[in-house]
């Protein structure tokens, strides 16, 4: 049997842990539905939470943050992020390239 008293002697909860587990945001959106659905059959929340492995706080908040949105949707964002901070990178990359010629053209070099 686990201890799930902490250093003081207080309950910890089982889903407190130190090192948070980060879900991606297709995850996300497949817990929320399965939270959706068990919810609809009259499931108490704090139940459903618990069958997904997360507090009540995590749900309302993916709920705040990703709303209604579906797994293509997320899918599509995260594509648009990758490749927005490609682009970041080698606008980067060519004001690097741009400031080298001006110091060669300048003399600097």
């Amino acid at each position: 049997m686990r201890d799930l008293h902490g250093p003081q002697g207080r309950e910890e909860s089982p889903m407190k842990r130190s090192n948070r587990e980060r879900h991606r945001p297709e995850e996300v959106v497949a817990k929320l539905r399965q939270a959706d659905e068990a919810l609809a059959k009259g499931t108490p929340i704090a139940e459903v939470a618990r069958s997904l492995g997360v507090s009540e706080v995590t749900l309302h908040r993916w709920r705040a943050e990703y709303g209604a949105v579906d797994r293509d949707a997320v899918k599509r964002l995260k594509e648009l992020e990758k490749e927005n901070a490609r682009l970041k990178r080698l606008v980067a990359d060519q004001q690097l390239d741009i400031q080298i010629l001006k110091e060669i053209a300048k003399g600097e070099f």
